[in-house]
């Protein structure tokens, strides 16, 4: 989940993990026990952000049919809007209480899925493409209104076992919202998707304009989206900046509209050098025990 404010100023990303795939301790316990590896990650980005992603073992983990709780964070399906009650420490610099509540409520929700491999060992769930967010955090500036998203990704292996990169887009516009997923696999080979979601959910796959590179990242991690012939996107928000991974606001024309939204760019070569583990465990510490 991820959301903008309506004055562009602040974002948040909110990612729920079971087998926490970035998590340093999932990948060196031999990623066995998915559920003894999970998390409710939580980022803000604007004056005040900050970051959270503890990895919490099995004994913190409770599912129902609309609820996953994950130590004292929780995110819950009313029947009209995901709910997420935040309650985690953050990581350095800022070490502090991240407390609150999310509410998304979606203008109109997907039936879309889409495999990211031949062999469906990984799909991607759009489930609510365009959607309204609030966000509560008990942080002074950190109650705001804007627009958001919610998506889901499902793998029966390790991304870097089946991926080399990938960058993804959700750039809301005028009748609702495009995603775009270029994928290249660890043999070479590419998968390119473009997809118009209207404001009620209905998935329309267009063809989508070029790929086009521009500004490498402080780690020099290279990035590209869809932009109309003759535009060269530019970041007018950073997010989250990691040697391996990149979160940002972009701005792009699609179609000849000016728009702007939340760009990715993931690179599993280099997430799979060994002295990016030690680096990640600094800002993903490690919890096993909790008592409900």
């Amino acid at each position: 989940m991820d959301g903008v404010s309506d004055d562009g100023s602040r974002a948040i990303s909110v990612i729920a993990f079971i087998g926490s795939v970035f998590s340093p301790w999932y990948a060196w316990s031999g990623r066995s026990n998915p559920a003894n590896h999970c998390c409710i990650n939580v980022a803000t980005y604007g004056a005040g952000g900050r970051f959270a992603m503890t990895d919490r073992g099995a004994a913190a983990l409770r599912q129902s049919r609309d609820c996953l709780q994950v130590g004292p964070s929780s995110m819950r399906w009313t029947g009209s809007e995901l709910v997420i009650d935040i309650n985690e420490v953050s990581s350095l610099p800022l070490i502090s209480r991240m407390r609150g509540r999310i509410s998304l409520t979606p203008s109109g929700v997907t039936d879309v899925e889409l495999p990211l491999t031949p062999d469906n060992a990984h799909i991607w769930r759009p489930f609510a493409p365009t959607a309204l967010i609030n966000v509560a955090l008990e942080a002074k500036g950190w109650n705001w209104k804007g627009h958001g998203y919610f998506d889901a990704n499902f793998g029966t292996r390790p991304l870097e076992a089946d991926f080399k990169s990938w960058t993804w887009a959700r750039y809301p516009s005028r009748t609702g919202a495009t995603c775009f997923y270029d994928v290249t696999h660890l043999d070479g080979s590419k998968l390119a998707t473009a997809t118009a979601f209207s404001s009620e959910g209905v998935a329309t796959p267009v063809t989508g304009p070029p790929l086009t590179p521009f500004k490498r990242t402080l780690w020099a991690l290279r990035r590209e989206t869809r932009a109309d012939t003759g535009t060269t996107p530019r970041q007018i928000k950073p997010m989250l900046d990691a040697p391996f991974y990149s979160r940002s606001v972009v701005e792009t024309k699609i179609d000849g509209e000016l728009v702007q939204g939340v760009h990715e760019a993931l690179d599993l070569v280099r997430y799979r050098s060994r002295l990016l583990k030690p680096m990640l465990a600094v800002r993903v510490p490690r919890r096993r025990g909790w008592t409900f």
